[in-house]
């Protein structure tokens, strides 16, 4: 007869590997909580209010690019016209329709609730020829209309973000034309006459404080409480099952709602101090989501698609909510000029790109100017990027010099100027559709040259 073993009774949880416990489990539920409270916020403006926003199943268009007064949007692009839907598949599929783009850039980047991009119809991946996509939802069996081609979403609910690629103001009429065509229709209504999303705002909803605000004044119980219902909609990746066996142990389980006054005194602690100890360590991963070259940032490892990589995601979650794949585009974030000081609109900068060392992508790029917030400044030229769509002037090598300043450069060399605001400066490159150079880390920008 064998002897039958009894697993040891589990010692008692101290405070300190209680609260290490929680900010691993904030960290976890960071993107999601606040991938839900920007969706609510968003879908509680009526259409029309705010860029972007409107009913879910209906797609919010920019129309233009923002103006220098704007402020609605941290580091606009001067390079695409935004297509913003909420998705819900609760109750069944929605049908995406694209119409011909007739090889023009876009990308419809679908989202999950957890921050991963799951799919990106688009010039990269489906081409520019009109298609039909039916969204499908977790767990659906059923059938879709012949010509429409399925993508299942790991979360009831999606985020598409849609950018078409646009050429400047005078483009601006171009791609409304194409951003009409992209179109939402539910399967039980394919092939009927389409009708309005009905707007339908939701009182509780804080429509004025930005979601990252919300969420980082939640205290952990409230944020756990929040997740843990979350969870319950959205179903967690199939390779999360080690973090959920240790949320386990904290009173964080798929499927129940959380209940602090449950949880043993040791644990109630441990959580006071959990939502700071987890925003710090979200910081300090700041500087490192990216590969550090020539004064520049480029983030092309764990962005878009992130599997267990938590705090990487959170991070992303904190300072660029929805991150595309490096694939489709790339935006290097200048730091610092070939000395390591940061750039300051006192001085005058030129970045200097040899003539076999321009970027490389398969459609386009540009730089783009802002202020130390983020935000782009009235200029003479009312020129907030400069790329290659421009009139540059090359060097006679094939080499290309770009001149960011304050003051108007000598005759003859404005097309190739880009005006930079007094005080500190916020420098982004974009790189749509990189080539592999970019995203093995072969091919960086060039260091930014202070030249007075």
């Amino acid at each position: 007869m064998q002897d039958t073993l009894t697993a040891p009774a589990a010692a008692p949880m101290t405070e300190q590997e209680a609260r290490a416990l929680a900010v691993e489990a904030y960290l976890y539920f960071y993107p999601l909580v606040t991938m839900d409270l920007t969706r609510r916020q968003m879908t509680s403006v009526p259409p029309g209010g705010k860029p972007g926003a409107g009913p879910m199943n209906a797609f919010a268009h920019a129309r233009a690019f923002p103006d220098a007064t704007s402020r609605a949007v941290v580091r606009p692009n001067f390079d695409t016209l935004y297509s913003i839907a909420w998705l819900d598949l609760t109750a069944q599929p929605m049908i995406l329709s694209v119409p011909d783009t007739d090889g023009r850039y876009y990308l419809l980047q679908l989202t999950d609730m957890w921050t991963d991009v799951f799919a990106a119809p688009g010039q990269r991946t489906s081409g520019t020829a009109a298609g039909r996509f039916g969204v499908v939802p977790p767990g659906w069996v059923g059938g879709l209309p012949p010509d429409v081609e399925p993508i299942r979403a790991p979360t009831p609910y999606v985020w598409v973000v849609g950018r078409t690629q646009t050429n400047g103001p005078a483009d601006f009429a171009a791609v409304h034309r194409i951003q009409d065509g992209y179109t939402l229709t539910p399967l039980s209504a394919w092939g009927r006459p389409t009708r309005p999303v009905p707007f339908e705002p939701d009182p509780t909803v804080d429509t004025r404080t930005e979601p990252l605000r919300q969420v980082h004044r939640m205290a952990a119980a409230d944020f756990f409480a929040y997740a843990a219902e979350l969870l319950k909609l959205h179903a967690p990746h199939p390779t999360d099952w080690s973090i959920l066996a240790r949320m386990r142990r904290i009173g964080i389980e798929v499927g129940r709602s959380f209940d602090v006054d449950r949880l043993p005194p040791t644990v109630r602690h441990a959580l006071a101090d959990v939502p700071a100890e987890a925003l710090r360590r979200l910081r300090a991963k700041m500087p490192t989501l990216g590969r550090q070259a020539n004064g520049w940032m480029v983030m092309t490892d764990t962005i878009g698609a992130y599997g267990n990589a938590y705090l990487a995601r959170a991070a992303t979650a904190m300072v660029g909510l929805g991150a595309n794949q490096p694939e489709d585009a790339v935006y290097p974030l200048n730091v610092s000029d070939e000395d390591g000081a940061p750039l300051n609109g006192e001085h005058g900068y030129v970045i200097r790109f040899a003539a076999d060392a321009l970027p490389p992508v398969d459609a386009f790029w540009s730089v783009t100017m802002y202020d130390a917030e983020g935000f782009q400044v009235a200029n003479p030229l009312d020129r907030f990027a400069i790329g290659d769509r421009d009139a540059l002037a090359y060097e006679a090598d094939g080499s290309l010099e770009l001149l960011l300043q304050h003051e108007p450069p000598d005759e003859g060399r404005q097309s190739n100027w880009l005006p930079a605001p007094r005080g500190p400066l916020g420098v982004t490159m974009r790189l749509y559709a990189p080539r592999q150079p970019v995203l093995d880390g072969t091919w960086n920008p060039p260091p930014v040259q202070r030249v007075n």
